[in-house]
């Protein structure tokens, strides 16, 4: 499945990217990451064995009985054995050793292997643009990237530029200009995307490096040597660090050092990048924070929606002013109005879209929608035309709006069930602003240009000159060619998704109130 998308505008990514390259630093630097998990992993290795004696009826200090004929190999204490004069860490037997890029590099193959990487093929043009995929399969989690190219010498296509592999299951991503990490004293902009999972830290990946192997930066890692050997991890919320799976990111795009974050540990953190720590943390919702997102004109405004069926608006100067509204439902989605920064949209998780004005704290919506019978999962605000809004559901669909004047009204439906099952996850591409990208449970990604749509053409003319300019006899859907055996009926329909236990959110269908 796809939980989560990200588009990358044109121009932002490198046109060749970087090599991934291990020197005397970097080597440094992930030996003592990895030795981090390692330790994290050794500890929850033995908290397992302690849980397995007591429930055997044995004592945690029990002392195992050895086997005399193993007894002369000292197998107990295997691991802390050192070579003499040298520090055993885990990447000991790589130093040392050469590495190279590519077989290209290498001066002792002289036999040139015809799959080696064409450097072309990882060019990226000025016309391009990326997407970004939160991607799982079979347990094991990634960030494809994927180029889009849609320049006029050739028909639009998509494939798959790199990947990068993931520690846990995705749930969110968000795209930042900001240097990190290795590069952090370049002054121009960098391309890095920021990706939560349902592990309390956050990984900030280097978009313009492929091969990497381990994130530029890891916000809310958690310190070690202050952790008593053997104490379970608290899930009790702190101002430092995440203590619960990150559901919703955002990023400052006029305070360029700031990283937003909700978590299920109910509370939403201001990270600072430059320094890589908490900055402030706020604790005003009560139960698992789903979504947030910062105004586009007034930069400290912070909108936060939550499983405790409220959404919240405040400064996060003044974080005790703050208005809030009460809801009917689970919060799934929001997003502040481009064309109107005072006000802003809400979807639930009982098929509702609600319109709001921050200016009213605690009032009635603007207006609400009934858009979808089943969980409104995905959502997007068209940054080009006003008035156009669409809406992705679990019940395979996508729909378009128009909400000008505040009084909806569905433009077009596209059932895609067949192609991407349960919708959880629609964007707007920033460049050609009718290119909306699909993604959900069948694990694929469709973009549809929705104004190849006759109805689109009709309802929003005049309002855009791309859609007076376009002219289609059929509607433009660019999927990823697959060689893949096809989904089977019950994955495209998401019949064995439990998204309590996948994407923590509950999508169970329930009765909703009538359209306005």
């Amino acid at each position: 499945m796809i939980s989560a998308l990200q588009w990358v505008r044109r121009g932002a990514a490198q046109a060749r990217p970087d090599k991934y390259d291990m020197d005397e630093k970097e080597f440094k630097r992930i030996n003592e990451f990895a030795a981090q998990h390692l330790a994290d992993a050794k500890e929850e290795l033995a908290a397992a064995q302690r849980a397995e004696n007591v429930a055997n009826g044995m004592e945690a200090d029990t002392i195992k009985e050895t086997n005399p004929e193993l007894a002369e190999y000292n197998l107990d204490d295997y691991d802390d054995d050192k070579p003499e004069g040298q520090e055993a860490t885990i990447f000991s037997n790589l130093r040392g050793l050469t590495y190279y890029t590519s077989n290209r590099e290498d001066p002792y193959i002289t036999l040139r292997d015809d799959g080696d990487e064409d450097e072309e093929d990882i060019m990226i043009q000025a016309t391009d643009n990326l997407l970004l995929a939160a991607k799982t399969e079979d347990d094991i989690s990634h960030l494809e990237v994927y180029l889009y190219d849609e320049s006029e010498e050739s028909e639009a296509n998509m494939y798959v530029h790199h990947d990068i592999m993931l520690p846990a299951f995705p749930l969110c991503l968000e795209w930042l200009d900001f240097h990190v990490g290795r590069k952090s004293a370049v002054q121009a902009p960098g391309n890095y995307v920021a990706v939560g999972t349902f592990d309390p830290e956050i990984e900030i990946w280097d978009l313009d490096t492929i091969d990497n192997m381990y994130p530029d930066a890891v916000l809310g890692a958690q310190d070690k040597s202050k952790k008593k050997k053997g104490a379970k991890k608290s899930k009790k919320p702190n101002k430092e660090y995440h203590t619960d799976a990150v559901m919703a990111l955002a990023w400052n795009k006029q305070h360029r050092n700031i990283l937003a974050s909700a978590s299920a540990d109910t509370t939403v953190k201001l990270w600072d990048l430059t320094t890589q720590q908490c900055a402030h943390s706020f604790t005003h919702h009560t139960d698992k924070v789903q979504a947030l997102a910062w105004n586009p004109v007034e930069s400290t405004a912070l909108v936060t929606g939550s499983y405790d069926k409220t959404v919240v608006v405040f400064d996060s100067r003044a974080p005790d002013a703050r208005a809030t509204w009460r809801l009917q439902a689970d919060v799934e989605c929001l997003r502040w109005d481009p064309h109107d920064s005072q006000c802003f949209y809400v979807s639930t998780d009982d098929g509702m879209v609600q319109y709001f004005d921050a200016r009213n704290g605690g009032s009635q919506p603007v207006f609400r929608l009934h858009a979808h019978d089943k969980a409104v999962s995905a959502l997007d605000i068209n940054s080009t035309v006003r008035g156009c809004i669409v809406t992705g559901s679990t019940d395979g669909s996508v729909k378009v709006w128009d909400v000008n004047e505040n009084r909806p009204s569905m433009v077009t439906s596209r059932n895609v069930k067949n192609d991407i099952g349960q919708v959880f996850s629609i964007t707007f591409c920033p460049d050609a602003p009718f290119n909306l990208a699909m993604a959900g449970s069948a694990g694929k990604v469709n973009i549809w240009d929705i104004a190849t749509n006759a109805g689109v053409r009709r309802a929003f003319q005049g309002r855009s000159t791309i859609v007076a300019n376009t002219r289609a006899e059929k509607e433009k859907v660019v999927a990823m060619p697959s060689d893949d055996e096809p989904e089977s009926e019950e994955e495209m329909d998401g019949a064995d998704i439990d998204m309590d236990d996948v994407a923590e959110s509950d999508f169970e269908e329930e009765e909703s109130g009538e359209d306005v």
